[in-house]
């Protein structure tokens, strides 16, 4: 290995690979050359560990390379994952994720738009419930489940297909007397449609439902109340689609407390896909959003330097996975 006194630079990398300085820079900067030319290029970066000076590659572009990442935290397993997912696809292209966790602490969130206004960040990537988010036009904005507005296009899985699909398949089950659980934000976003497809499905199939949709900051108890009055009488609920895998969980371990057997008795199907970090297997049956998908459009778009052809949304398709919970 060839040793400097130094740290290398990018002429160093050049005569290592046998290449121009132009093609050097055109391979840092993620600008296309040919295979041959790029994978000599990064065999004498990673030979030499070359590291690309983006302080002073960010004085010549007037960019900093960094985007924020706002988010409001990183215990909830799905908010953990699209975190990991976002800074990976960030570093393939060279650039730094500004997390900021917000605990939706709406002016925490309006300070963080604040500063990427004055530059600070190339841009943002938000998943945010506040109502009242303020984001100036032209800011480079990709948001993730929930619209903003016509000129800031929202990323998300294909939500009224997973509600259907839910449904669908704890029909197949023999499911004869189905529930949809939910609660999240009063806003109206993306993940609304989950209960919207579970529901257009029973209805166009005859399939008899449930319905109880509550707010963030609802007792447990009320979803405990339904439960009791509908796991009893004539037509019990035998089939429970809730609308994240987080009250899934809450729902199969409140049913099994109670002595009822999942799934033997009530089938519960979950949604976002989330696994244990351990053992890497689902919680439950669940219908499983693409977030490495999600994760590079989001990026893609945020980067992309034309923005005239720029969808208002990108819905990405979802699939179902059994957990246990179900009957497969």
């Amino acid at each position: 290995m060839t040793k400097y006194d130094s740290a290398p630079t990018m002429k160093d990398v050049a005569k290592d690979a046998g290449v121009s300085l132009g093609t050097v820079s055109k391979v840092v900067n993620g600008l296309p050359v040919g295979k041959v030319y790029q994978r000599k290029v990064e065999a004498s970066i990673q030979k030499l560990n070359y590291q690309v000076n983006s302080y002073a590659k960010g004085l010549k572009t007037n960019k900093t390379y960094t985007v924020a990442f706002l988010v409001p935290d990183t215990f909830n397993p799905f908010f953990g994952w699209m975190t990991y997912y976002i800074n990976r696809e960030l570093e393939k292209r060279g650039y730094r994720m500004l997390l900021c966790a917000t605990n939706a602490d709406t002016r925490m969130e309006q300070s963080y738009i604040t500063m990427a206004q004055q530059n600070k960040v190339d841009g943002i990537i938000c998943l945010s419930y506040n109502e009242g988010l303020q984001v100036q036009e032209g800011l480079p904005f990709v948001t993730i489940d929930r619209h903003f507005s016509g000129s800031i296009p929202c990323v998300s899985s294909d939500n009224f297909s997973g509600g259907q699909m839910a449904a669908q398949r704890l029909d197949e089950l023999g499911c004869r007397h189905v529930a949809f659980l939910s609660v999240g934000s009063p806003l109206v976003n993306e993940t609304t449609k989950r209960g919207d497809g579970f529901l257009s499905y029973c209805a166009s199939h005859g399939l008899a439902y449930e319905l109880l949709r509550l707010y963030d900051g609802a007792p447990f108890s009320e979803f405990t109340d339904f439960l009791q009055q509908h796991l009893a009488g004539e037509a019990p609920v035998d089939g429970i689609f809730c609308v994240n895998d987080s009250l899934a969980v809450k729902i199969i371990r409140y049913l099994r407390e109670q002595g009822v057997r999942v799934p033997e008795d009530v089938q519960v199907i979950g949604y976002d896909g989330v696994k244990d970090y351990i053992t890497e297997d689902y919680h439950c049956s669940t219908i499983i959003q693409p977030l490495d998908k999600m994760a590079e459009v989001s990026v893609d778009m945020l980067l992309s330097q034309d923005w005239s052809n720029t969808p208002t949304l990108v819905c990405l398709p979802v699939t179902y996975a059994s957990g246990g919970t179900t009957k497969e």
